[in-house]
Formats: C-alpha cells, sequence, structure tokens
C-alpha cells in the first residue's frame, strides 16, 4: 500500500462508517469490511496478491528495528513488536469477547507459550521494565503467527452477523470478561469504561480497522526513521 492506496483506505473506511448500521446495507457493508480489513494484514489472510500495509511493514525488516525500544519517533516510543502486539491483543479481545462471546485466540493454541512472552493484556498503562521485556524477548514469527490467526477469526464473526446486530450494544457482562481473563490491567478501566459505551459497529469501527491502520502506520515511520539512522 503506497500513499494514494493508504488515501483511498481513509475514504473506505468513512463509507463503512456511513452504511454500517444501514439495515438495507448490511451485506455491503460487510463486504467492504472484509476489503478494508484484509489490508491491515498480510495477503496470506485473503489468499491475495494483493500488498498490504503488513507486507509493507515485513518487508526487510530486520529483528534490531522490530525490537527496538524506546524508537526515536514523536508520536510513539513503543517498540514494532509492542505495536504488533498491542493491536493484535486488542483485535482478539475486542472481537471474540466483546462480539462474538466465545473463547479468545490467545487461549486456543498455546500462543502465550509460542510467543514467549506471559502478558495476556494489551500493553494499554504498561510500564517501562515490562515494554522492555516484551520487546526483547517475544518470537516475531509468532507474534505475526497469532496476529493472522486473529485476524482470521475477526473475518468469520463479522461475515456471519445477522442484520440489525450492528446496532447493539456491548453486553455489560463480556466488559467483566475482560478483567476476569487478564485482557486488560485493573489500571485500564478507563479503557473497559469506553468499550462498554460501544455498539458493535463502534468496534467494528476501531479496534477491528482505524486501530489497526494508525498503529501499522506508526510502525512504518518507526521502520524507516530507524533505518535511516542505520545509513548515517
Amino acid at each position: 500500500m503506497d500513499l494514494k492506496e493508504r488515501k483511498r483506505w481513509n475514504e473506505n473506511h468513512k463509507l463503512l462508517t456511513n452504511i454500517i448500521n444501514n439495515p438495507e446495507q448490511h451485506f455491503q457493508a460487510i463486504q467492504l469490511f472484509l476489503s478494508q480489513h484484509a489490508l491491515l494484514h498480510s495477503s496470506a489472510i485473503d489468499d491475495s496478491s494483493v500488498v498490504t500495509l503488513v507486507d509493507v511493514l515485513v518487508k526487510n525488516l530486520d529483528e534490531e528495528i522490530y525490537r527496538k525500544y524506546p524508537v526515536p519517533n514523536s508520536d510513539t516510543k513503543n517498540s514494532i513488536v509492542w505495536h504488533l502486539w498491542h493491536i493484535a491483543r486488542i483485535e482478539d479481545r475486542a472481537m471474540n469477547i466483546l462480539i462474538g462471546n466465545v473463547e479468545q485466540i490467545l487461549f486456543s493454541d498455546c500462543w502465550l507459550k509460542k510467543m514467549n512472552i506471559d502478558f495476556s493484556h494489551s500493553g494499554n498503562d504498561m510500564n517501562n521494565e515490562d515494554m522492555t521485556k516484551l520487546s526483547s524477548t517475544i518470537d516475531c514469527k509468532e507474534l505475526l503467527a497469532y496476529r493472522e490467526a486473529v485476524g482470521r477469526q475477526t473475518r468469520k464473526i463479522i461475515s456471519t452477523m445477522d442484520v440489525g446486530q450492528f446496532k447493539m450494544k456491548v453486553d455489560q457482562n463480556r466488559i467483566k470478561r475482560l478483567f476476569d481473563e487478564n485482557a486488560i490491567l485493573l489500571e485500564s478501566q478507563w479503557l473497559a469504561d469506553y468499550w462498554s459505551k460501544k455498539t458493535i459497529a463502534g468496534l467494528i469501527l476501531m479496534p477491528a480497522t482505524r486501530h489497526n491502520f494508525l498503529h501499522l502506520n506508526k510502525c512504518i515511520r518507526i521502520k524507516e526513521k530507524l533505518n535511516k539512522h542505520k545509513l548515517k
């Protein structure tokens, strides 16, 4: 995805926002979501030849740059691996707890062990010590595999939603699950309060799409800046 294609992504996201709650455009909204969502994951997720934002990020991305923490960017100091892990965890818990009310992908196939980490939350309000530990120890290959698994599950959940479901509010019992499963730190009650006010459409428009887009763009800026530093 070049800058022109990213601009088109933004335009289509505005379109999705406009139609997602219209019952007459329910299936159009699902198809547009699937198209938008695919561009935020590896092209393998959709068996497509289209170059996605993730494909751009991981191309020629060496491990030192993956793990670098803190980074010198003005809009973030967090490592690329932290950003990828963060958006994967946010998507996993939002789609599988708050929307699907099913098991998180994180616990479905020993992903914590595979990724070589013990953090099951999403990193909001994470301290510097834990940030350093995650950035230095997480298995990069398994992280990408976990995120792909999360993305595939998201597509299954949204593809099977019925007309009218997008307008439904988040079930408050599912907010409790966030804490029961350590998907959110106690210090991040503010985030639980934020999600509790959302509709299903709101979750689709942010954690499943817009949130990913914003963080992946940050990752690409980190990669570009650190590569420039290496060349000096």
